[in-house]
């Protein structure tokens, strides 16, 4: 069993049972996925370019990315309907707690002047967003091999109702969120 799924099960559980006085396990707010995407809007290359990032967004997640399209044209954007606009991972279960675990204690310390995650990313139904500016910060990306240095989006989406048991949540996961001023 992963790490993160054992603090999970052995502290995080009977700690929140307590802390919001829940009565029942189940009950008890949990990570159901986490979502990693990027947007690629290059106009030359983006084929080669969404070739490119795929390999190393199935490098960083283990798992190969689908390729979001747009919905609607858009003039002022030179964009139709089908274009593609970006990658996107959706992890669940054993690979969910890895990438968790691996980006808590390994990614985010790396990067440079790093003084903890925001703690005003929640979305008010228990879902927290993080944003990564360079994907080099994974320890799996060599970088001699990138075309370009981007950003990737990481969603924890958590079936807690509000942001305050989403945050004790994170929190007991070992997420560095910043210091409150």
């Amino acid at each position: 069993m992963n790490h993160l799924k054992t603090i999970y099960l052995e502290k995080a559980v009977p700690a929140l049972m307590k802390e919001f006085s829940i009565k029942a396990s189940m009950a008890v707010p949990k990570l159901t996925k986490i979502v990693v995407s990027v947007g690629i809007t290059e106009e030359q290359h983006q084929k080669e370019s969404l070739e490119n990032f795929g390999k190393q967004l199935e490098v960083i997640t283990g798992q190969k990315p689908k390729i979001t399209t747009a919905k609607k044209s858009i003039a002022g954007f030179k964009l139709r309907a089908g274009d593609p606009l970006g990658l996107m991972v959706t992890l669940r279960g054993e690979r969910m707690y890895q990438f968790a675990d691996k980006l808590i204690n390994i990614v985010l310390p790396r990067v440079k002047d790093f003084q903890g995650v925001k703690r005003t990313a929640f979305d008010g139904q228990g879902n927290y967003n993080l944003g990564i500016q360079e994907q080099i910060v994974f320890p799996e990306i060599e970088y001699g091999k990138i075309d370009k240095v981007r950003g990737l989006q990481v969603t924890f989406v958590t079936n807690a109702n509000d942001s305050q048991k989403a945050m004790r949540l994170l929190q007991l996961f070992g997420m560095p969120f910043a210091k409150e001023e």
